[in-house]
């Protein structure tokens, strides 16, 4: 009978519709997509009357029951030859709800924008100001209403840009600590 119960509980703890992967790396650790590999050093809320978040983004402040939250990482080329690295981003609450960055102007320092990457080059370049900033990488935005932060854990969804020979993409996942 005790038997019994417990397969019955596990059986029902298995079932759901949960969207979320089980497999999200983690916030500070490497995560390889496609042949490169991506280091979510930090997620936070940015506060734009705050002087050090006012230079990430000169932009509208979040609307109320809304929040601006700042994923700052990194995508090193560690292979070798010329690698384009993702431009497509999605953070996905428990629930399955998906939200994009926020667009942001080519002259921010700041800005995570994809350009081709050769071997050992990395966005933010190294020595740059996103780079030696105290968020250590370039910078996405996210506009995320507060209710999702009930639908925790994040994930920031990375798909790769198509490998040129066979068009095909990765996606990989990093649990956001927020």
């Amino acid at each position: 009978m005790c038997v019994t119960t417990v397969l019955a509980a596990l059986a029902v703890a298995g079932c759901g519709s949960n969207p979320r992967e089980n497999n999200a790396g983690r916030e500070g650790a490497p995560e390889k997509v496609g042949k490169v590999e991506y280091n979510v050093y930090i997620t936070r809320e940015l506060n734009l009357k705050d002087i050090e978040d006012s230079g990430y983004y000169q932009g509208p402040e979040a609307p109320p029951g809304f929040a601006l939250y700042g994923v700052f990482l990194t995508a090193c080329n560690q292979g070798s030859g010329s690698i384009q690295p993702a431009g497509d981003f999605t953070v996905v609450d428990s629930q399955g709800n998906r939200f994009k960055p926020l667009p942001l102007p080519l002259g921010n320092i700041f800005a995570y924008h994809p350009h081709p990457l050769t071997h050992a080059n990395c966005i933010p370049s190294i020595g740059s100001l996103a780079a030696s900033a105290p968020t250590n990488g370039s910078l996405l935005i996210f506009k995320l209403p507060l209710t999702t932060l009930e639908n925790r854990p994040l994930d920031l969804e990375i798909v790769s840009a198509p490998d040129p020979s066979s068009g095909q993409t990765e996606t990989g996942q990093v649990e956001l600590d927020i």
